[in-house]
């Protein structure tokens, strides 16, 4: 039995007995799907996703189990009785079992076993430029995320349905609301950024290759000085870079390494360590529970953001760690940290979501939003995807994909079936420049301390106040706790105005 100091409720304690082998489960799930994306031989995945869909449709009916519906059921009518920690738990497993409830056990398997072996199939359309050897398993897979968001029900659109499972409350009236203002906001300022020369389209530590091995030994130094637990955390490499918490002790993630543009490893590590940090920070004493994990995506992606950004992309972090990448990358020494800095901040229209800069990064989301909305309400189909992706970049920042690879095969989220996904990214942006925006005003002497890489404040404000609850409230509710506001564009433009159009003066005194 369960025993701790946070959970005191009989039936809570006796409902955590219950799902200890949910979690178990999860666990050995989520290890199979780093697996996956970092070792698995290709021939593997056919037994991969059998095994996969085999699970799901296991961990489905564990949780329908009477002995867990019926205790949540009991504790949901006395919910005031519980403290938060309680009311998360029960609150999590009701949306849980609610989801679970409306999907039938057919149809989990079905997407489990598909998406699994799409995955394999994207990797390979991408490296083939062969966006016709992945349709037909897009195709099924949009099929069957209508039919998931139908059987799930929602408020005004389809689409809400499957925002709602990647950020709890979210709906498609919310994002629409934030590009409505964002979108504008953001072109306005790439205009003047691009008609100045501080920030350039291109630097020629772009071109700079690099040996992969001393690129490996940069990365471990970095993360030593983000504070990385080797004890705790790996790093590997996958096509797509990720992060998995299996547990508060073992979180991993990945890069890649393409021996060019070393900012592109370097800030993916940068990034992945922010989703990492979360998930390590969560207050231990809930971990393997229902809200021993990271309470949304928008939450979670407001943490790596705000690492990549907010701290590894500002002129005080590159004056902190010029010399540890000139002694690995021994041209780079050539550079003073300006240059680092205006090269790690190049501002051009690029076609790939993953390079794009952060200014433009959101424009990149805009875009999957609206085809993502238009496909679950049929008012698209999977064929005309090309045409409607390179026209909608092309009209979004001028630049027409020459290929699929660089256009509607890119991501690997609708191989996933994460379709909702998206839009969790941008929310996380606002997210993160309200952090930023609340953290200066409450660490005396913030820019400082990230110039001497004393970021223990940062990580210790980010655990008291985000970390360590996990899941225990739901994501509009922490936000408002920490942040007293509900996200909005107002912080994310004011920080875009400010590092683009005021900085530059201050940066060439």
């Amino acid at each position: 039995m369960i025993e701790n100091d946070v959970f005191h409720h009989p039936l809570v304690v006796e409902l955590l007995d219950e799902t200890r082998t949910l979690w178990a489960l999860g666990h050995a799930m989520s290890l199979m799907g780093w697996d996956l994306e970092t070792n698995m031989p290709g021939k593997g995945v056919t037994a991969r996703s059998e095994a996969f869909s085999n699970l799901a449709v296991l961990q489905r009916n564990l949780l329908l189990r009477d002995e867990i519906v019926k205790t949540v059921d009991k504790l949901s009518e006395g919910i005031e009785e519980l403290d938060d920690y309680e009311k998360g738990v029960v609150r999590v497993l009701s949306r849980e079992i609610r989801i679970a409830r409306a999907l039938p056990e057919e149809l989990v398997a079905k997407l489990a076993k598909v998406t699994s072996e799409a995955t394999r199939i994207w990797s390979e359309a991408k490296k083939r430029n062969d966006f016709d050897r992945f349709r037909p398993h897009l195709e099924e897979i949009m099929k069957l995320v209508r039919e998931k968001a139908e059987r799930l029900g929602y408020d005004q659109h389809p689409y809400d349905a499957l925002l709602d499972l990647y950020e709890e409350g979210l709906r498609t009236r919310d994002v629409e609301e934030i590009f409505s203002s964002l979108v504008p906001t953001t072109r306005r300022i790439l205009d003047k950024v691009l008609s100045d020369d501080f920030y350039p389209r291109k630097h020629p530590l772009e071109d700079f290759s690099y040996d992969p091995e001393r690129a490996r030994e940069l990365m471990k130094e970095i993360l030593l000085k983000l504070g990385w637990d080797w004890n705790r955390g790996r790093l590997d490499e996958s096509p797509h870079p990720f992060t998995m918490g299996l547990d508060v002790d073992d979180v991993r993630i990945t890069t890649r390494y393409e021996g060019k543009d070393i900012r592109r490893a370097l800030y993916s590590v940068i990034h992945e360590f922010g989703h990492a940090l979360y998930e390590l920070q969560i207050d231990r004493r809930i971990s393997m529970t229902p809200i021993g994990g990271g309470v949304s995506l928008g939450v979670h992606e407001s943490q790596s953001r705000f690492w990549e950004n907010m701290i590894g992309r500002s002129h005080w972090f590159l004056k902190g760690v010029e010399e540890i990448i000139a002694k690995y990358l021994g041209a780079v020494a050539e550079h003073s940290w300006l240059e680092l800095y205006r090269y790690v901040n190049t501002v051009r229209p690029d076609l790939v979501r993953v390079d794009a800069d952060e200014l433009t990064y959101n424009l990149h989301i805009y875009l999957r939003f609206q085809l993502e909305k238009r496909l679950i309400s049929g008012d698209a189909q999977v064929g005309e995807l090309p045409e409607l992706w390179d026209s909608g970049i092309e009209e979004l920042l001028g630049i027409r994909p020459k290929n699929y690879s660089e256009g509607v095969l890119q991501d690997i989220h609708w191989s996933h079936g994460s379709i909702g996904y998206f839009p969790t990214y941008t929310l996380g942006n606002l997210i993160a420049a309200q952090v930023w925006g609340k953290m200066r005003s409450e660490i005396d002497g913030l820019p400082e301390l990230v110039e001497k890489l004393d970021l223990q404040p940062i990580r210790r404000w980010l655990r008291d106040r985000i970390h360590r609850w996990g899941a225990t409230y739901p994501p509009s509710s922490l936000i408002q706790r920490v942040l007293g506001e509900r996200p909005s564009t107002e912080h994310i433009t004011r920080y875009f105005e400010w590092k683009y159009l005021k900085l530059p003066d201050e940066l060439r005194r």
